[in-house]
């Protein structure tokens, strides 16, 4: 499974790392990494305790008494600040930042003259943290690397779950069906009555649950324990799982609950 994984996401990304690289590096920083991939991008240099990235998937490292820690690698960085906003101009203080440029044929003359602006490339994923978040903003222009996260023990991440299309109300709200027999004729899965007639005068509640699109929606899992920063390969490693696909986007952030 993890060989048929490997092969399709080396056709998209030449900078995916063999099996053989990734003990290799588990092995320079003392983990002992079971499992496939993980992708590499050499980073700069960096402090503001916000960053954005890109998930590579699950795998489990060791600690010193051979017990198993399930992680999540992460592709952190390196990022660029587009734009720091501040209260007096713009009613808010945040710094607005990017993750990975852009195609040239993708990109616009909007985003182009955004960009240069701050001397900087167009990017494919652009958020603003707010600075009462992530602590000491950097100037419009800096460079943002994992490093940044080396003294953080906790952090948030943010992302979008997995779509799972349009889903019935057993599978999207844990519905328990109809009986299995005793007359029940292809309506085992339905959700049964859905209102009624008499009081209240509307046959159908504001927020009844009922089948519809489930899943694709922004998450925010938090406290997650940073178990590993590695920034000549912009990677970082925490404890647990992250919301999303493997190769969705994310937004990670020094806990606030730390």
């Amino acid at each position: 499974m993890l060989r048929k994984w490997y092969q399709r996401a080396a056709k998209r990304n030449k900078s995916l790392l063999r099996s053989a690289d990734i003990k290799n590096l588990a092995s320079d920083h003392g983990l002992l990494i079971k499992g496939d991939p993980l992708t590499a991008q050499v980073g700069m240099r960096e402090m503001m305790a916000a960053i954005l990235g890109k998930k590579l998937g699950m795998t489990q490292v060791f600690d010193t008494e051979g017990r198993a820690i399930p992680v999540t690698l992460i592709q952190a960085g390196p990022c660029q600040v587009l734009q720091v906003k501040t209260t007096e101009r713009d009613g808010y203080s945040a710094v607005q930042v990017g993750f990975e440029p852009l195609k040239k044929s993708r990109i616009t003359q909007p985003k182009a003259g955004h960009a240069k602006k701050a001397g900087a490339k167009p990017m494919r994923m652009v958020r603003e943290f707010r600075t009462d978040e992530v602590g000491d903003v950097a100037e419009a222009g800096a460079t943002i690397t994992v490093d940044a996260f080396a003294e953080v023990a906790l952090v948030d991440v943010i992302g979008t779950s997995k779509g799972k299309g349009f889903q019935g109300v057993m599978k999207r709200w844990g519905f328990g069906g109809q009986p299995g027999s005793h007359g029940t004729e292809r309506k085992h899965r339905s959700p049964g009555s859905i209102g009624s007639g008499a009081l209240p005068a509307k046959a159908v509640l504001p927020g009844k649950k009922m089948a519809g699109h489930m899943g694709s929606v922004r998450r925010t899992v938090q406290r997650l324990s940073v178990v590993r920063v590695i920034p000549e390969r912009n990677l970082l490693v925490v404890k647990g799982s992250i919301p999303g696909p493997n190769g969705g986007y994310l937004m990670i952030r020094r806990s606030k609950k730390s």
